[in-house]
């Protein structure tokens, strides 16, 4: 191993935040390497191949302020993205700095030197003065655990390891789950399968999405820079007015209640010949209580002849069928796990190691936290994106300000001649409990989502809007840091 001298930045993941990252601290001078596990750029766009993905953010809002692109849709499909991350990161020199197909098992604090051994799956090692963490928050699938699934003949595929090669033409198709990612898949498939069975556990509330291309003549217009900054931040504007304070996520509030009777006017109009879909579709909790799903195909989907709903949830699998918590079997020959992640179980593929050999999971136990999501006392240099309690409003827009609160970290480093910066313990138990304290009036705490630990606590959610974020992250590079 060679000390990493000068200073060198580890980026662990290449996707929207690891790219965003490279660029910031390419542009102050600071030499890094970035480590991917798969074979290209764009983390869980590289990952989730799966029929019909797409994004749910408008396109213009799901692109760095500095790299507008010509979109051809209001809402971008997978290829799309992954061809923009490729297109920024080749435009930018962050490609040549990339190692591909390299996976990063453990980081470890070395107390003598200050610095982080990063070892990879491949068994070598390096020095790096910071890490900075981009695994993202849906790296771990969730497979369910149901009796005789082992024993199920058909092919088995969940959304987040989608196989290509996959051909589900003429065949039985039985969906596990009515969330996004089901969502986005049902329709695709649809039109190809024999038929598709769809298993809702719990409905999800709706809202059509209104996803359309372009026109030759809108593309024109928004190949002009000005232009499409203009339309970003119309765009900006208006889903914060939709989070500012966390509005639309306390059940009551105003905007929670209009966006409810939206979504609630959406499943009627739909369904209004088929009033048991409606009434299976309708959920009994508050609106956001889990993420709401953005789509419009999924609910005309359902109506299809060769679409059913089961509105129960799956309790075990036999050869050639899914048996249903009503004890109804249903053969099929294809099951698709649209089942989701194991979204609270933050860095769970990364063993990291801060001072005096502390393990940061026995830190964490089962409720992770830290300053802005960024930051774990204990654990200098070590930086997370998309972190605990980050998730939500403008996703690429907060990564841009977490790179900025990352670089300025560094650079204070690097300008005061010391070796390391951490998070003040007082200050992240602050902040953390005023978190904690925002999240106890939304509708979160009594859903049944992704959203908490197995103690019940809410741990990947931001609970305000995206400008309070960033003014956060401001207030936060002095305040709740320490250079020594």
């Amino acid at each position: 191993m060679s000390r990493a001298t000068p200073p060198r930045v580890a980026i662990i993941g290449a996707g929207f935040a690891g790219i965003v990252v490279a660029i910031k601290l390419q542009r102050v001078g600071i030499d890094y390497v970035i480590f991917e596990r798969s074979e290209g750029v764009g983390g869980t766009w590289w990952d989730n191949r799966y029929p019909g993905a797409e994004t749910d953010a408008a396109s213009h809002l799901y692109a760095y302020s500095f790299a507008p692109y010509d979109w051809s849709r209001t809402h971008v499909r997978r290829a799309e993205i992954q061809e923009y991350l490729e297109h920024v990161a080749e435009s930018f020199g962050v490609m040549s700095s990339i190692r591909f197909k390299e996976t990063v098992e453990s980081v470890t604090w070395d107390d003598a030197s200050s610095e982080y051994v990063v070892r990879t799956a491949a068994g070598e090692s390096e020095w790096f003065a910071f890490v900075v963490s981009c695994v993202g928050l849906f790296a771990a699938p969730q497979y369910p655990v149901w009796p005789g699934l082992e024993d199920f003949r058909g092919e088995v595929v969940h959304t987040a390891e989608w196989d290509e090669t996959l051909d589900i033409s003429g065949k039985r198709v039985a969906v596990v789950g009515t969330g996004s990612s089901a969502a986005q898949v049902v329709p695709t498939v649809a039109p190809h399968a024999h038929s598709v069975t769809v298993y809702q556990r719990q409905p999800g509330w709706v809202l059509p999405k209104g996803d359309r291309d372009f026109s030759a003549r809108e593309r024109r217009v928004f190949s002009w820079p000005f232009v499409q900054r203009l339309n970003r931040i119309r765009l900006y504007v208006r889903q914060e007015r939709r989070e500012w304070h966390g509005a639309v996520f306390r059940p009551g509030s105003r905007m929670n209640r209009r966006w409810e009777a939206k979504a609630r006017q959406y499943v009627a109009e739909v369904f209004a010949d088929r009033p048991d879909l409606a009434e299976a579709l309708t959920p009994d909790y508050a609106f956001a209580g889990k993420r709401t799903v953005v789509s419009s195909d999924f609910y005309p989907a359902l109506l299809r002849d060769d679409v059913h709903l089961v509105p129960r949830a799956v309790v075990s699998c036999t050869s050639s069928g899914i048996i249903d918590s009503e004890g109804v079997e249903r053969e099929a020959d294809v099951l698709v796990l649209a089942t989701g992640y194991v979204a609270t179980r933050f860095l769970a593929s990364l063993a990291v190691t801060g001072r005096n050999g502390t393990a940061l999971n026995t830190v964490w136990g089962p409720d992770p936290f830290a300053l802005a999501g960024m930051m774990v006392p204990g654990f200098p240099n070590f930086f997370i994106m998309y972190g605990p309690n980050t998730n939500g409003g403008l996703t690429v827009s907060n990564f841009e300000h977490e790179a900025d609160f990352i670089v300025h970290q560094i650079r204070r480093v690097l300008a005061k001649g010391k070796s390391a910066v951490d998070a003040r313990e007082r200050v992240s138990a602050v902040y953390n409990r005023w978190v904690q304290h925002r999240i106890s009036s939304t509708a979160w705490v009594d859903g049944s989502n992704y959203f908490a630990s197995s103690t019940g606590r809410i741990v990947t959610q931001w609970p305000e809007g995206a400008a309070v974020y960033a003014l956060v992250l401001l207030a936060l590079r002095r305040l709740g840091t320490r250079v020594s």
